[in-house]
């Protein structure tokens, strides 16, 4: 009966967050939709040429800091863990979202401009999520493991900030991919650090698939981010060490090929990544009633 009411507890716990992580984004994405000093200073042009909104991605940033600090059951390390590198993140993307340089891309591109003595938004961005990454990182695990577990974590969580930016290319992909790794981690112990942040996805999940809106760099930082942190939280050092090797060696690919031309070649990524989008996106533009 004990274990029965534990997980009776943890799913009301995950629940609680998910709908304050929901309530939250769609709130603010509705606020800034509306409000005409924000609609035109988020208004963008996708892959297809359509106008959309940057909206979502404050309202991801949103959803999951609050949804983090919301969620019941999660302890005081997680939670300040939690929030921080959401958070953070997200404010870090949004930085690049509103001010940053679109002609230099990549990390290489980022890196090579800082040699040469041109720091980039990207490079301050970069930098930034790297030391949120490792005081998170330090917090979520209380200390385990000393400065290298720390600077590992941070690595883990800075990396997976970055690679889901990687994949905000097409409308959904990120959101899906979010979803798909997150999914089993809801029922582990640390699995309620991402209910707000899952919510907050299912809120923006139609915007998105509609072309009506992109979560940018600021939503997809915070929600890799707080990936991150719940994957980490309860990684041996080995694990700690593999993850940020794949994590890093998929920055490293992303150099030199298109994530976008990968998952278009294989018949089962390709329909996954279509599922769910909207053929003929409206063009009014993101509704807010």
């Amino acid at each position: 009966m004990g274990a029965i009411a534990r997980l009776v507890g943890a799913s009301i716990g995950t629940g609680i967050g998910a709908g304050v992580g929901a309530g939250v984004a769609s709130a603010v994405f509705v606020r800034l939709v509306r409000a005409e000093s924000t609609s035109a200073a988020l208004a963008r042009t996708n892959h297809r040429g359509e106008s959309v909104t940057l909206a979502q991605g404050p309202a991801l940033v949103a959803g999951a800091t609050l949804g983090a600090l919301a969620t019941p059951g999660l302890d005081g390390s997680q939670r300040l863990a939690a929030t921080l590198a959401a958070a953070g993140s997200g404010a870090l993307g949004a930085y690049d979202d509103l001010l940053g340089d679109s002609e230099t891309k990549g990390l290489r591109g980022h890196l090579t401009a800082a040699a040469e003595g041109d720091i980039t938004s990207g490079f301050i961005k970069l930098v930034g999520i790297g030391a949120v990454g490792v005081a998170s990182g330090a917090i979520a695990r209380r200390g385990r493991g000393g400065v290298v577990d720390a600077v590992l974590a941070g690595a883990v969580i800075a990396g997976s900030a970055n690679v889901l930016n990687l994949l905000d290319l097409r409308p959904g992909r990120a959101s899906k991919v979010f979803a798909l790794v997150s999914t089993p981690y809801l029922f582990s112990p640390s699995g309620a650090i991402l209910a707000g942040p899952q919510g907050a996805v299912a809120a923006m999940l139609p915007h998105d698939l509609a072309e009506r809106s992109m979560m940018g760099d600021a939503g997809a930082n915070a929600l890799g981010a707080a990936w991150g942190v719940c994957a980490v939280s309860r990684m041996n050092r080995a694990s700690l060490l593999v993850s940020a090797g794949a994590i890093a060696g998929l920055t490293l690919l992303s150099e030199r090929v298109s994530f976008s031309d990968l998952i278009a070649r294989n018949p089962v990524t390709s329909w996954l990544d279509q599922f769910g989008r909207t053929a003929q996106p409206l063009a009014s533009g993101p509704p807010v009633d």
